[in-house]
């Protein structure tokens, strides 16, 4: 079957998104090796190039199809799947070389901008990756959070997003954070107003404002900033992507795919980080 239309079926499928794979990625001497140096708590990622992943693919099965107004619907519903289908396995990965907190930049304030089309598959695999990977998050000790401005969002998927928050609340071994309809400037303008609200009502006093204070303000609080950001697909920005928690974050380029990013890449980053000097903005 091409690979295109075994995806699609998929898409049309009650088939859970996560992978079946058992739970052990690394060598106890791997294991050993990152948590005998120091590893990075928190590790962000922004998951880019499921659609690049997606063309390649379905031009290998139909090299003439490129540009097809059907294929670019395609590129759209078989990446966004596959990197939806990856998410579970690095949470995963994550757990076992002990990270604590892994953020997944899924949707910005800009990708409202996309086609409707888009728009509407990603709101819908956001729906049924929650829906059908609820009681494996539990199962495994995952705690769910949501971040960002998820107002504009269907109320189904609020609803749900809600439910498995509450749900998995009881995990204790990873929190994984999930930045929907994010953006890094919207979450410092949301900040600022909640600020101007408490001064102006005297909750707060301006004169006492630090650094410290303006993160207790924004979405991310409960976590400390993140240690490492990975980002894939080979992209050399950081795309509006927690703007102020980044200020002294390790950064980790790698060219890999997100729907191709495996548990062994995430190895790479962890112990690249490891061998860095952390500097701290000196």
């Amino acid at each position: 079957m091409a690979f295109a239309t075994e995806v699609e079926n998929q898409l049309n499928s009650p088939k859970e998104i996560a992978s079946q794979k058992e739970n052990h990625f690394f060598s106890d001497e791997e294991v050993a090796l990152v948590r005998g140096e120091a590893i990075p708590r928190h590790v962000a990622i922004i998951m880019d190039g499921n659609r690049r992943w997606a063309r390649k693919k379905i031009e290998q099965d139909n090299p003439a199809s490129k540009g097809q107004s059907i294929v670019i619907k395609k590129e759209i519903t078989v990446g966004h799947y596959s990197g939806a289908a990856n998410v579970l396995d690095i949470v995963r990965a994550s757990q076992e070389l002990g990270i604590e907190i892994l953020t997944l930049f899924a949707f910005s304030t800009e990708n409202w901008k996309r086609s409707s089309f888009e728009v509407d598959s990603l709101l819908k695999i956001f729906e049924s990756f929650l829906r059908d990977n609820q009681k494996k998050m539990v199962d495994e000790g995952v705690r769910f959070h949501a971040i960002g401005e998820l107002g504009p969002f269907p109320l189904s998927l609020k609803n749900r997003i809600e439910e498995v928050e509450e749900r998995t609340m009881q995990g204790k071994s990873i929190d994984l954070v999930v930045a929907f309809n994010y953006g890094g400037r919207d979450e410092l303008c949301r900040a600022f107003k909640k600020m101007y609200c408490d001064v102006s009502f005297g909750f707060l006093d301006p004169d006492i404002i630090s650094p410290e204070t303006i993160g207790s303000y924004l979405d991310t609080a409960p976590w400390r900033d993140p240690d490492l950001l990975i980002r894939t697909s080979g992209e050399m920005r950081i795309s509006n992507f927690l703007l102020w928690q980044l200020a002294y974050s390790e950064i980790y380029v790698t060219n890999v795919l997100w729907p191709d990013f495996t548990a062994n890449d995430l190895f790479k980053a962890v112990r690249e980080f490891q061998l860095r000097e952390r500097r701290v903005g000196i």
